[in-house]
């Protein structure tokens, strides 16, 4: 069974930079469509940027420009290097295999969260 595990991140200021990191273990090479998610307090989870297995990327439109995802399949690691960062910006976050159903990606259903990262934006 795969497990991924996120770190990276952190307290920091706004207009700041953290660059996340995902490392999944379980599996030879990592073949997935892969995602960040992230949980603000109080709020649903979200799609915040996907990448997919030939490394096309799509982001949240509050994010675009800032975020940028990446992927080390040698590594079986996933990375979200988030800059310009804002207060709104704070929430867990989680990375995430993606399956699409034709009209979405979405979080396989079998598949267990992680225990995120907490990134918290403030001065």
């Amino acid at each position: 069974q795969v497990q991924l595990v996120e770190s990276g991140g952190g307290l920091v200021q706004p207009g700041g930079s953290l660059r996340l990191s995902c490392a999944a273990s379980g599996i030879s090479n990592m073949i997935y469509n892969m995602g960040w998610y992230r949980q603000p307090p109080g709020k649903q989870r979200e799609l915040v940027a996907m990448i997919t297995t030939d490394r096309s990327t799509n982001y949240l439109d509050s994010v675009k420009g800032r975020f940028s995802i990446s992927r080390d399949n040698a590594k079986n690691t996933v990375y979200l290097q988030m800059n310009s960062l804002k207060p709104e910006d704070t929430a867990v976050y989680y990375c995430s295999r993606l399956n699409y159903d034709g009209r979405r990606w979405l979080h396989p259903p079998g598949d267990s969260w992680g225990q995120g990262t907490q990134v918290t934006v403030s001065s």
